[in-house]
């Protein structure tokens, strides 16, 4: 059985959200040793949050981690249906390559200079992405 192209965009999008968990615990556990921060007295106190208490930079790399958790989630349910129906090589797998570049993109931007505007083209540009993607995937679904 032949492997869907568009697949391996899927997978590697996955790892980059990996390498971003990496990346932000590797700056948040250190700012969390240089103030001094009990991480139970969070727990405690949920009208603080560590938004509160570290540096703005550290805190770009968690927000984005989160972001990966969101629309992607439509990304790879797509892959999941378009390569399902076996449609996953050519065109699709290309745009799809375009979505995690894209992201991995807006991922850099965030968590190191986190401009705004710049960090909004790219998010705009992965959300058309994705749904050139959904559309082709409900173009095959429902047979329009």
């Amino acid at each position: 059985m032949e492997i869907a192209k568009i697949l391996q965009p899927a997978v590697a999008l996955m790892a980059w959200t990996m390498v971003m968990w990496v990346w932000m615990y590797a700056t948040r556990i250190p700012a969390m040793n240089a103030a001094k921060l009990d991480p139970d007295s969070l727990a405690r106190d949920p009208s603080k949050t560590l938004d509160d208490i570290l540096p703005a930079s550290t805190q770009w790399k968690a927000h984005n981690y989160n972001h990966l958790h969101e629309a992607p989630t439509l990304f790879y349910a797509v892959c999941l249906v378009i390569a399902l129906t076996g449609q996953g090589g050519g065109i699709s797998a290309t745009v799809a390559w375009v979505y995690v570049a894209l992201r991995i993109v807006h991922s850099i931007v965030q968590a190191t200079v986190n401009k705004v505007m710049l960090r909004f083209v790219l998010f705009s540009l992965s959300s058309i992405t994705l749904m050139a993607l959904i559309y082709h995937a409900a173009r095959i679904v429902f047979r329009f």
